[in-house]
């Protein structure tokens, strides 16, 4: 359960070193090179098992996680092109999951695809942790999925529950924007890391979707093996909050992001639901 630690994590995590003692993460990296033709391949090899090393040995929080605990993710790099110097471009999706109390399910709390990956690696390079510090754009972008999924994965437990890995968030944007490494210019693109980070943390709806996080999670999920139509009443409430994003700022990441997230999951979800409360969501989520 995290609950009981969100508390200490909002006092301890913008410290200059944790002093934690788990890991936080159970994250599985894949790494597809078709697109390339005539390429040792062998660097890929290396920096998939340095990928999954940092992601999975790494300690971002000051939290104790016991196995089950660790948050199930996984991270999908498509590579589209590597020059000699070391140079890679291509996509990465990033999906992370959460446990439904009380039940065997799971479900998708965050699945994005990063279409901005830009880096530069050698074989056999170390990857890095540092907390205050841009070590390169490779480390930079695995820490920002590392603490967006941690931010997202605790404001489904508690109100508000991500808070300092948000604020850790806004302090890797700032360091990488610095740097002038792609996919982090704020309005240089509508679905880059900087537009993602500011659809959870800026305005009334920014503070919208971060709660509804935990309705539709905590409220409604959750619920749901004791009281069905509780837990999807809460849902439909909490749905609200996306209908207000569309309003205002239609063309939100955030909107793809709860499409790609929880449309095959709310028709399952409505699938016993009266025709009447079947009809008021597909009112509610059509226009997205």
């Amino acid at each position: 359960m995290k609950l009981p630690y969100i508390a200490a994590i909002t006092a301890a995590i913008l410290l200059p070193r944790f002093d934690a003692a788990a890991q936080e993460l159970n994250c599985e990296v894949e790494i597809n090179t078709d697109a390339l033709q005539g390429t040792n391949k062998s660097v890929f090899e290396t920096l998939q098992s340095a990928v999954s090393d940092y992601m999975n040995t790494t300690t971002f929080t000051p939290a104790q996680f016991s196995a089950i605990e660790k948050i199930d993710c996984r991270l999908f790099f498509t590579i589209k092109e590597y020059n000699e110097d070391g140079t890679i471009t291509g996509d990465l999706q990033v999906q992370a999951t959460r446990p439904v109390y009380n039940s065997s399910y799971t479900t998708t709390a965050f699945n994005f695809k990063d279409t901005k990956i830009d880096f530069t690696y050698q074989e056999g390079e170390p990857l890095i942790f540092s907390a205050n510090t841009m070590e390169n754009q490779i480390t930079a972008i695995l820490n920002f999925y590392a603490y967006l999924i941690l931010a997202i994965d605790f404001d489904t437990f508690a109100p508000n529950g991500g808070e300092p890995f948000w604020e850790r968030l806004k302090m890797i944007v700032q360091m990488a924007q610095s740097s002038g490494e792609v996919g982090w210019k704020a309005f240089e693109d509508t679905k880059n890391r900087s537009a993602l980070l500011s659809a959870f943390t800026e305005g009334s709806t920014g503070q919208g979707l971060r709660r509804m996080l935990y309705d539709y999670h905590r409220m409604g999920l959750d619920q749901m093996s004791l009281s069905p139509d509780k837990g999807r009443a809460e849902i439909t409430k909490s749905l609200s909050a996306v209908k207000a994003v569309f309003d205002q700022q239609p063309m939100s990441v955030a909107l793809s992001l709860f499409r790609d997230a929880k449309m095959d999951e709310l028709v399952n979800v409505y699938s016993k639901a009266p025709a009447q409360e079947r009809e008021e969501v597909f009112k509610l989520l059509e226009p997205l």
